[in-house]
Protein backbone atom coordinates (compact mmCIF):
# COMPACT_ATOMS: atom_id res chain seq x y z
CA UNK A 1 0.00 0.00 0.00
CA UNK A 2 1.55 3.34 -0.73
CA UNK A 3 0.69 6.65 1.14
CA UNK A 4 0.76 9.75 0.16
CA UNK A 5 2.60 12.39 2.60
CA UNK A 6 0.69 14.31 4.65
CA UNK A 7 1.61 17.42 6.43
CA UNK A 8 1.56 17.21 10.48
CA UNK A 9 1.86 20.78 12.40
CA UNK A 10 2.12 20.93 16.28
CA UNK A 11 2.84 23.54 18.66
CA UNK A 12 4.45 23.14 21.92
CA UNK A 13 5.82 25.34 24.30
CA UNK A 14 9.57 24.77 25.14
CA UNK A 15 11.47 27.18 28.17
CA UNK A 16 8.62 29.78 27.54
CA UNK A 17 8.63 29.94 24.10
CA UNK A 18 6.60 28.68 21.35
CA UNK A 19 7.79 25.77 18.81
CA UNK A 20 6.09 24.84 15.60
CA UNK A 21 6.89 21.65 14.16
CA UNK A 22 6.14 20.37 10.65
CA UNK A 23 6.25 16.90 9.26
CA UNK A 24 5.23 14.43 7.03
CA UNK A 25 4.29 11.12 7.36
CA UNK A 26 3.60 8.12 5.07
CA UNK A 27 3.34 4.99 6.68
CA UNK A 28 -0.67 3.44 7.29
CA UNK A 29 -1.59 3.00 10.50
CA UNK A 30 -2.55 -0.54 10.18
CA UNK A 31 1.42 -1.18 9.12
CA UNK A 32 2.59 -0.52 12.22
CA UNK A 33 3.83 -3.03 14.97
CA UNK A 34 3.28 -2.48 18.40
CA UNK A 35 6.45 -0.87 18.85
CA UNK A 36 6.05 1.56 15.88
CA UNK A 37 2.58 2.78 17.35
CA UNK A 38 4.10 2.86 20.67
CA UNK A 39 6.70 5.37 19.07
CA UNK A 40 4.39 6.94 16.74
CA UNK A 41 4.04 10.68 17.14
CA UNK A 42 0.45 11.82 19.42
CA UNK A 43 -0.29 14.78 17.09
CA UNK A 44 -1.00 13.12 14.19
CA UNK A 45 -3.79 14.72 12.40
CA UNK A 46 -3.98 18.12 14.04
CA UNK A 47 -3.12 21.12 12.19
CA UNK A 48 -2.62 24.58 13.47
CA UNK A 49 -2.34 27.43 12.12
CA UNK A 50 0.58 29.08 12.79
CA UNK A 51 -0.17 32.10 16.05
CA UNK A 52 2.11 35.35 16.05
CA UNK A 53 4.91 34.42 18.76
CA UNK A 54 6.10 31.32 17.32
CA UNK A 55 9.86 30.99 16.69
CA UNK A 56 11.39 28.18 15.02
CA UNK A 57 13.82 25.70 17.06
CA UNK A 58 16.83 26.10 17.41
CA UNK A 59 17.87 24.13 20.12
CA UNK A 60 20.32 21.31 18.56
CA UNK A 61 18.49 18.13 17.02
CA UNK A 62 19.70 14.38 18.08
CA UNK A 63 18.67 11.42 16.42
CA UNK A 64 18.03 8.54 18.90
CA UNK A 65 17.79 5.32 16.75
CA UNK A 66 17.10 2.00 17.83
CA UNK A 67 18.79 -0.83 16.47
CA UNK A 68 17.13 -4.41 15.64
CA UNK A 69 18.92 -7.80 14.72
CA UNK A 70 18.42 -8.90 11.30
CA UNK A 71 15.79 -11.35 12.54
CA UNK A 72 14.14 -9.15 14.78
CA UNK A 73 10.29 -10.25 15.56
CA UNK A 74 8.01 -7.86 16.33
CA UNK A 75 5.51 -10.50 18.23
CA UNK A 76 7.66 -10.71 20.76
CA UNK A 77 7.31 -7.27 22.18
CA UNK A 78 5.15 -7.57 25.46
CA UNK A 79 3.43 -5.49 26.87
CA UNK A 80 5.82 -4.32 30.00
CA UNK A 81 7.84 -3.22 26.76
CA UNK A 82 5.46 -1.02 25.00
CA UNK A 83 4.38 0.32 28.67
CA UNK A 84 8.06 1.63 28.93
CA UNK A 85 8.31 2.90 25.71
CA UNK A 86 5.09 4.73 26.52
CA UNK A 87 6.58 5.94 29.69
CA UNK A 88 9.61 7.20 27.91
CA UNK A 89 7.74 8.89 25.43
CA UNK A 90 5.69 10.94 28.06
CA UNK A 91 8.95 11.80 29.94
CA UNK A 92 10.09 13.41 26.53
CA UNK A 93 7.16 15.22 25.94
CA UNK A 94 6.81 16.42 29.23
CA UNK A 95 10.34 17.61 29.36
CA UNK A 96 10.04 19.32 25.67
CA UNK A 97 12.51 17.08 24.42
CA UNK A 98 10.47 15.23 21.71
CA UNK A 99 10.65 16.48 18.26
CA UNK A 100 9.14 13.55 16.49
CA UNK A 101 8.94 9.83 17.02
CA UNK A 102 8.56 6.48 14.58
CA UNK A 103 9.07 3.36 13.44
CA UNK A 104 10.20 1.69 10.44
CA UNK A 105 9.13 -1.36 8.77
CA UNK A 106 11.51 -4.43 8.06
CA UNK A 107 14.35 -3.77 5.68
CA UNK A 108 13.07 -6.55 3.36
CA UNK A 109 10.18 -4.02 2.66
CA UNK A 110 12.54 -0.92 1.66
CA UNK A 111 13.01 0.10 -1.76
CA UNK A 112 16.85 1.69 -2.41
CA UNK A 113 17.31 4.18 -5.27
CA UNK A 114 21.02 4.68 -6.98
CA UNK A 115 21.91 6.73 -10.10
CA UNK A 116 23.33 5.10 -13.10
CA UNK A 117 26.29 6.66 -14.62
CA UNK A 118 23.17 7.25 -17.92
CA UNK A 119 21.42 9.70 -15.27
CA UNK A 120 18.84 7.22 -14.73
CA UNK A 121 17.26 6.44 -11.33
CA UNK A 122 16.92 2.51 -10.79
CA UNK A 123 15.06 1.17 -7.70
CA UNK A 124 15.50 -2.13 -6.33
CA UNK A 125 13.66 -4.11 -3.73
CA UNK A 126 15.63 -4.50 -0.24
CA UNK A 127 17.78 -2.50 1.83
CA UNK A 128 20.48 -0.22 0.61
CA UNK A 129 23.34 -2.11 2.65
CA UNK A 130 22.83 -5.84 3.59
CA UNK A 131 23.50 -5.65 7.19
CA UNK A 132 23.08 -8.12 10.47
CA UNK A 133 21.25 -5.14 11.73
CA UNK A 134 19.35 -2.24 11.40
CA UNK A 135 17.29 0.67 12.45
CA UNK A 136 13.49 -0.18 13.75
CA UNK A 137 12.52 3.01 14.92
CA UNK A 138 14.52 6.31 16.20
CA UNK A 139 13.40 9.78 18.01
CA UNK A 140 14.54 13.24 16.97
CA UNK A 141 15.59 14.94 20.03
CA UNK A 142 15.72 18.22 21.20
CA UNK A 143 18.68 18.73 23.69
CA UNK A 144 20.85 21.32 25.17
CA UNK A 145 23.61 18.92 24.40
CA UNK A 146 25.35 15.40 23.68
CA UNK A 147 25.20 14.59 27.23
CA UNK A 148 21.71 15.30 27.34
CA UNK A 149 20.61 13.19 24.33
CA UNK A 150 22.65 10.50 25.85
CA UNK A 151 20.65 10.89 29.12
CA UNK A 152 17.58 10.16 26.54
CA UNK A 153 19.66 7.52 24.75
CA UNK A 154 20.45 5.48 27.91
CA UNK A 155 16.79 5.60 28.97
CA UNK A 156 16.00 4.20 25.26
CA UNK A 157 18.18 1.23 25.79
CA UNK A 158 16.58 -0.05 28.52
CA UNK A 159 12.68 0.94 27.36
CA UNK A 160 12.93 -0.77 23.78
CA UNK A 161 15.79 -3.53 25.15
CA UNK A 162 18.06 -3.04 22.19
CA UNK A 163 21.00 -0.88 21.27
CA UNK A 164 20.86 2.59 20.22
CA UNK A 165 22.93 4.99 18.30
CA UNK A 166 22.68 8.71 19.23
CA UNK A 167 24.13 10.93 16.79
CA UNK A 168 23.86 15.38 16.52
CA UNK A 169 21.80 16.81 13.39
CA UNK A 170 24.28 18.88 11.16
CA UNK A 171 23.73 22.71 12.30
CA UNK A 172 23.61 25.12 9.58
CA UNK A 173 23.78 28.93 10.03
Amino acid sequence: MTASPQPRHILRQVGGKIHRTTYFYLVPERALSKLDRALRHESEGRQSVRPSGIEDHDMPQYLVAIHHPENYDPSLEDDAMIRDIGQLNEAMKAAGARFFAGGLESPGKARSLRKQSDGKVVVTDGPYIESKEHIGGFWILEAADMDAALAWGRKAVVACRAPVEVRAFLRHS
